[in-house]
């Protein structure tokens, strides 16, 4: 039987989004340390799933994928010491990876989605990028703008730029996808889903209509030595 998503996972994720505090966090640490593991568990599983279609995560571990729960609030307004989810990343090179990839939030109260694409490249991805759907733009919009795939994932998401790109002229035919500086797409994933029993199945087939987007955004970086 597949492992599954515990209830008390999320239910600890979503009493934290509200006492998000040390004095909480230290009272429910014990809480957390089994929600975590639950986590943990529920990413190796999945792992030995997605080695079957995607190369990136031959040889990770769960623990390689999942990020910190502390908060980095150095140069932060919001002085909170704790996310309010789990998230983890599956790319080649780990959770740190500036590659493109895909991405598990789980979270309380609905708030759980899955997401692949590139975040935020330094220049020297963002120029072959944008490249590259010039270039091949009818194949990107075959990806995105499939039926499938915009009923799942909807429109392509990141930030954006408000004028046109260096090199580019505001009539070419790709420039509402060029002006993106991320190309992200995600997928809602509400708390009955999470908590079902073909969690997996769900997550794992929404990872695999993910891969075609994901091969698209790195073919064009293998070739690019960024440091």
């Amino acid at each position: 039987m597949a492992t599954t998503i515990d209830k008390t996972t999320l239910q600890f994720l979503n009493e934290l989004s509200k006492n998000n505090n040390r004095e909480w966090f230290a009272q429910n640490k014990p809480r957390y340390e089994a929600a975590r593991k639950n986590y943990l568990a529920f990413l190796d599983e999945m792992l030995e799933h997605m080695v079957t279609f995607e190369p990136a995560a031959i040889g990770q571990k769960g623990k390689d994928l999942v990020f910190r729960i502390y908060r980095d609030v150095r140069f932060s307004n919001d002085k909170r010491p704790y996310k309010d989810h789990f998230g983890a990343y599956v790319a080649e090179g780990g959770r740190k990876s500036i590659l493109p990839g895909y991405y598990l939030h789980l979270a309380g109260n609905n708030n759980s989605f899955l997401a692949g694409g590139l975040w935020m490249p330094p220049a020297g991805y963002l120029k072959a990028v944008r490249q590259e759907i010039d270039y091949s733009l009818d194949e990107f919009k075959r990806i995105v703008e499939a039926p499938d795939f915009k009923k799942k994932y909807g429109n392509i998401e990141g930030e954006q730029l408000k004028t046109t790109p260096k090199g580019y002229d505001k009539d070419n035919p790709a420039i509402e996808y060029l002006r993106f500086k991320s190309w992200n797409a995600t997928m809602p994933l509400p708390d009955k889903i999470v908590l079902s029993n073909n969690f997996m199945d769900v997550l794992l087939q929404g990872f695999k209509d993910l891969k075609p987007f994901n091969d698209f955004l790195s073919a064009p970086l293998k070739e690019i030595g960024e440091e």
